[in-house]
């Protein structure tokens, strides 16, 4: 069976691109050429990635790296890629804003993206001429599929005359409809930019929420969530803290208000890290995608 890759034909859609001709697929084989090339990456994940897995992984990640030179080809990876993609892979990392960033400034003919699939849309926003791939077009986020455009427009009528805030994990449908977009990085200083007594944030209620403890801007919510930081709560925390009380709780924005209350740092997956390398804590819990764990303890 021949892999699928997307292609990012829009800023709305993505469609599947011709599959590789089997004739033309690479050896996937672990061999002493292939253990020699990718020796100096399994030295930057052995803490994580046990010798059995990297012989599985080895092949492609070589695979990859190779078609992407001949290619020019860059490959964005979010936080919460797993480690072997993060650390072996990607030639640029970080969180949604940096992402787009790097995306909007890419010198590459194609761009591949590590992440969901708003994530490709967004770069194929910023770069409209570029060939814009993403691995999976099944890679969702719940997020974006909590709110349409339709939703933006109805929001509209309700609070007429007051700004759209739309978080980027939002499709391009909802992004149209928006008047300004915004990552958990800089969510706060977007909102406060307006200069507007209250504004429409979505779709990610607990996000919404946080911001609105650190503004004194009024904030209408959409009761979107994120399917994996909503699972945490704040008496899992408060029992964490019972059996371990030197450990350090750090949380992503997306968690709900009584996660947020219970750590000792809140920021975007990019602020998370920064943290950790800033204070060094002996052990520290990270309330967010288990992947990203794993690239911090690399």
């Amino acid at each position: 069976m021949t892999p699928e890759v997307s292609v990012a034909t829009s800023g709305r859609q993505l469609r599947p691109a011709a599959a590789l001709h089997p004739a033309s697929m690479p050896d996937l084989a672990y061999s002493p050429e292939v253990a020699r090339e990718t020796a100096h990456l399994y030295e930057r994940v052995a803490r994580v990635i046990p010798p059995i897995e990297w012989v599985g992984f080895a092949p492609y990640i070589k695979a990859i790296n190779d078609l992407k030179r001949s290619r020019n080809a860059v490959v964005l990876a979010h936080n919460y890629m797993t480690p072997e993609i993060f650390h072996c892979v990607a030639d640029v990392v970080g969180d949604s804003l940096q992402l787009a960033r790097e995306a909007a400034k890419s010198d590459a003919d194609i761009i591949v993206q590590g992440g969901v699939h708003f994530m490709a849309e967004t770069a194929k926003l910023l770069n409209p001429d570029k060939m814009v791939l993403i691995p999976d077009s099944r890679a969702g986020c719940s997020l974006a599929a909590s709110i349409t455009g339709a939703d933006v427009r109805a929001l509209r009528e309700a609070y007429p005359g007051v700004p759209v805030v739309t978080y980027v994990n939002t499709s391009a449908e909802v992004k149209a409809e928006s008047d300004i977009c915004c990552t958990s990085s800089n969510a706060v200083r977007v909102v406060e930019s307006l200069g507007q007594p209250r504004v429409i944030m979505i779709p990610d209620e607990y996000l919404a929420k946080w911001v609105a403890t650190q503004t004194k801007v009024e904030i209408i919510t959409w009761k979107g969530h994120c399917e994996v930081h909503e699972r945490f709560t704040g008496d899992e925390l408060r029992a964490y803290r019972e059996a371990d009380p030197g450990v350090k709780i750090i949380a992503h924005p997306e968690c709900a208000p009584d996660v947020i209350e219970e750590a000792d740092f809140t920021g975007s997956t990019s602020g998370m890290i920064k943290w950790v390398y800033d204070h060094q804590p002996s052990e520290v819990l990270l309330v967010t995608e288990c992947s990203m764990i794993d690239n911090v303890a690399v």
